[in-house]
């Protein structure tokens, strides 16, 4: 079993930049390619960004890649989210998931074996 603590939401103002962290405990951090999701006020849960197990390989989607950008430091058995300029419609819970290898497609949240309680995320003035 893989335990996730995310980390590092809050109330942030428009246009700033801000860095969620997950913290990954129990079997090896290293076995998981990991991604992040978020979930917006009444809508669906939805994929952000994905990375492999040795932080070479990462994917976006396309409305996010421009603005968000993941990473991984095994060593430390931890996952990053930076996010740029951020935007009213970044509001969300931010989830992190871990994913057996090659199990299922990675930007589908039923491929993640693993999540996180989330961190909520608020883009406000």
């Amino acid at each position: 079993q893989v335990l996730l603590v995310e980390s590092g939401g809050g109330l942030v103002q428009p246009g700033v930049s801000l860095r969620l962290s997950c913290v990954a405990s129990g079997r090896p951090f290293a076995d998981y390619s990991m991604g992040w999701f978020r979930q917006a006020p009444g809508k669906e849960r939805e994929f952000v960004a994905y990375i492999n197990t040795a932080g070479t390989i990462t994917q976006y989607a396309d409305s996010k890649k421009d603005r968000f950008s993941i990473s991984r430091q095994n060593d430390k058995r931890t996952l990053y989210l930076g996010a740029d300029n951020l935007k009213s419609e970044d509001t969300a819970v931010y989830y992190c998931a871990a994913r057996t290898p090659g199990y299922g497609d990675y930007w589908n949240e039923e491929s993640y074996s693993y999540w996180g309680q989330g961190t909520q995320v608020t883009v406000s003035s």
